[in-house]
């Protein structure tokens, strides 16, 4: 899978079922594992000026399906 496949999916938290935001970016450590994706939130209209990103450890990736990234976030 690539990073642009990635990038198409929606991130959305299992917890509540709310979208999170859309992949912006991979943490890749010095030994090149993936640690994480980085991911834009979601705002309605703050988000005009202002950049959001969180970033999501790979460890709270529960499924990769076909269109959606189901997380688990605290």
């Amino acid at each position: 899978m690539n990073l642009s496949d990635l990038q198409e999916k929606d991130v959305v938290n299992i917890d509540d079922g709310k979208k999170i935001g859309n992949i912006v970016d991979v943490h890749i450590d010095s030994n090149g594992n993936m640690r994480g994706i980085m991911v834009e939130k979601y705002r309605f209209f703050f988000s005009l000026f202002t950049n959001h990103i969180v970033e999501i450890k790979w460890n709270q990736i529960e499924k990769i399906g076909k269109d959606v990234i189901l997380v688990k976030l605290e």
